[in-house]
């Protein structure tokens, strides 16, 4: 297929930013909302606990702002949290008026508690799938939206950047057939890459795409060393690393060590609430052996819980446990941390301005300084409804007067060879390379060693994946890979850079704050240098 189609406006991902931002965007002209699956599969629609929002007026919000900040270790941006927690009500509120269904008793809604929150403020739906159901309601609005367009099962390969200014982007259909659209501006909101990493609790389309586009096109990424491990995953061998929701301790879960004792008063005072890089911290060190020998198991036991249907509050987790034989009312669970969200990402302001024209991010994939070192557990579907919706306001102003499109956008566009099995298995063994390193170089746990060897590694598979590229083929997988390349180099790069422990951040040879050198954001620009900033 060749040729240039056009639209207003591109959103390249369909979470909880990518569809508010698309609703907002189609009040101004076309919309095309371009996803690698199906719509529904996203990091929003696997959100279990909630969405948190102060909605008792300013007191409420003030202790919103204080609890995001407090846990953001030193790192967050005021004006930012300011922004999400004002406007958080409203996006909410809207959200209900467009027909999401959270979840009530007695006419009200349900708020719960999770850690590091002072008060409940978690709304919740269906019990645990409070993102499939945000999801379900802003994909319903935008689907009867004449002018919102969806290109699902396919992968933007490439942005077309003419004169420094993003004019459009290359796409790739599971059928390998290629072609190009132009547009006035360009809004990556297509999550984080939690895949990049071999424990994650992210769905397998979390590989950091649209962030290592924005990276190639020139755009700066901040903040790349700060990935946030939830402590609660599901640690079985045969079963995937299901995240266990942060509610599960705001409902009274226990955490225990291999011999039956809770642990998390000798790490933080507030136990299990503590907030999420103290607990998985705690969670990795319990199951480190003395000896030296297989990591020991640790538990999360509700057993003791009483007055609540944990079946009724957690029908997901209830019936996934169920499949391997647990049980939340009857058995230890046994958990391990896992990659759950990237507190760094395209460096925007405050409306999502990246530093290239015409383009834009929001959600996972932005990086506004407003999770500092340690995101607030239930901040991220807010962040996507509240800066989903600043990115398509500013997008439509600036793009009122557009630049005529440069001629060169129009280039024929051709297939690209097809992959041979044999070299579809090579990537695949690249990448499981890949991901093995960054668990074991930059995890939970880093050092200068370990992430000098991540770099080592990782240098040794982009020559692999190069290898294909200058043969000139492509296929999804091939441009996932990269993808996560790209991703992987910037966050050992950055790491090596903060040389002092942070939030999600720790450094075993540098375990203290160095308020003096990093109290600051690191920007990593085009020749992968980072520098640091006080914003």
């Amino acid at each position: 297929m060749t040729g240039c189609e056009q639209a207003d406006f591109i959103v390249m991902g369909a979470g909880v930013a990518g569809l508010r931002a698309a609703v907002e965007l189609a009040m101004h002209g076309t919309v095309l909302v371009v996803t690698k699956e199906a719509v529904a599969e996203s990091n929003t629609h696997y959100a279990q606990g909630g969405i948190a929002v102060a909605m008792q007026g300013r007191e409420d919000v003030a202790l919103h702002l204080h609890d995001t900040i407090a846990a953001g270790d030193g790192l967050v941006y005021g004006r930012a949290a300011e922004v999400l927690v004002a406007e958080g009500p409203q996006r909410v509120e809207e959200l209900i008026d467009w027909g999401a269904r959270f979840d009530h008793e007695s006419g009200k809604l349900l708020q719960t508690r999770e850690a590091a929150h002072s008060v409940p403020r978690i709304l919740h739906a269906d019990g645990d799938a409070t993102g499939a159901e945000i999801s379900r309601s802003l994909a319903a609005l935008a689907s009867a939206n004449k002018a919102i367009r969806f290109c699902e099962w396919t992968t933007v390969t490439g942005l077309v950047v003419c004169h420094a200014r993003v004019r459009g982007v290359d796409l790739l259909d599971r059928d390998g057939k290629s072609w190009r659209v132009g547009a006035r501006a360009l809004l990556i909101a297509a999550g984080g890459a939690g895949q990049v990493y071999s424990d994650t609790t992210n769905p397998a389309v979390a590989t950091g795409d649209g962030i290592a586009l924005a990276a190639d096109a020139g755009a700066e990424l901040a903040d790349m060393e700060l990935y946030q491990f939830h402590p609660t995953a599901l640690f079985l061998p045969a079963a995937p690393r299901f995240l266990l929701s942060e509610a599960l301790r705001g409902e009274g879960a226990y955490l225990r060590n291999h011999r039956g004792e809770r642990f998390m008063e000798r790490y933080h005072p507030a136990l299990e609430l503590a907030p999420r890089d103290v607990v998985a911290r705690a969670v990795a060190r319990e199951s480190m052996s003395e000896s030296g020998g297989p990591a020991q198991a640790v538990f999360l036991d509700m057993r003791h819980v009483r007055g609540i249907d944990l079946h009724k509050r957690f029908p997901g987790i209830s019936a996934l446990l169920a499949q391997y034989g647990l049980d939340l009312h009857r058995d230890l669970v046994p958990i391990r941390p896992a990659a759950h969200y990237l507190m760094g990402g395209i460096r925007t302001d405050l409306e999502g301005r990246t530093s290239v024209r015409g383009l834009y991010a929001a959600g996972e994939a932005a990086c506004t300084g407003v999770h500092g070192a340690n995101r607030l557990a239930s901040n991220s579907l807010l962040e996507g409804l509240v800066f989903g919706a600043r990115a398509a306001k500013v997008m439509a102003a600036d793009a009122a007067a557009p630049e005529p499109l440069d001629e060169s956008i129009d280039e024929p566009i051709t297939d690209s060879p097809r992959l041979s099995e044999s070299d579809e298995k090579k990537i695949e063994s690249t990448i499981t390379c890949l991901r093995t390193s960054m668990w074991e170089s930059a995890g939970l746990l880093r050092s200068e060693s370990t992430l000098r060897q991540g770099l080592e590694t990782l240098s040794h598979c982009t020559a692999e994946l190069a290898r294909f590229a200058a043969q000139g083929k492509s296929s999804r997988r091939l441009s996932e890979a990269r993808s996560l390349s790209r991703v992987a180099d910037a966050i050992l790069r950055s790491a090596l850079a903060r040389t002092e422990s942070r939030g999600a951040h720790y450094r075993s040879d540098y375990p203290q704050h160095d308020n003096t050198h990093f109290l600051k954001h690191s920007i990593l620009g085009r020749e992968s240098n980072v520098v640091f900033e006080k914003w």
